[in-house]
């Protein structure tokens, strides 16, 4: 009974599969984002203040970066909780495939989160005539949150990794 249990269990790793794949269509619609928003700048350039042109140009920068959170969450996920990724060896392969364990995954998720907070926050001081102060406020203090939470699971990670 317990052996039957246990290969049910191990089995069960691949209904994350689904949710893996289900992030690559998150994908599709990031890009689709990022092409409208580049298509309803251009047509615009010569008129477009500069500083919507930067906001834009921040915008499109965060759509990149949540986009490289999505494929590093969606390939170490899989490779760390599924099962190893089949490339061919004529293929290239990305350098940090197979590489990335739980808690690296982690850290680089925080840092991430962390990278993706700053481009948002710089967008808010760009806009700051825009912008109550209260709200520039919280988006100081959540993003200090963020800094701080990576810093202190990074730490930790290191102090983990030091006693092994």
């Amino acid at each position: 009974m317990e052996k039957i249990i246990e290969r049910l269990m191990y089995s069960s790793r691949w209904l994350m599969a689904p949710i893996y794949l289900g992030l690559s269509l998150i994908l599709v619609a990031l890009g689709i984002k990022f092409f409208q928003e580049l298509f309803h700048i251009l047509p615009n350039i010569l008129t477009t203040m500069e500083v919507d042109l930067i906001l834009t140009t921040l915008s499109l920068i965060d759509i990149s970066l949540v986009g490289g959170l999505i494929v590093m969450v969606m390939f170490s996920g899989y490779e760390n909780f599924v099962s190893r990724l089949d490339v061919d060896e004529n293929e290239e392969k990305l350098g940090w495939l197979g590489k990335l364990d739980a808690g690296s995954l982690k850290n680089k998720v925080a840092a991430s989160i962390v990278a993706i907070s700053s481009i948002h926050l710089l967008k808010v001081f760009m806009n700051t005539e825009n912008i109550p102060n209260d709200k520039i406020k919280w988006y100081l203090l959540i993003h200090i949150t963020f800094v701080l939470s990576a810093f202190a699971m990074g730490y930790l990670d290191k102090l983990t990794r030091d006693k092994h």
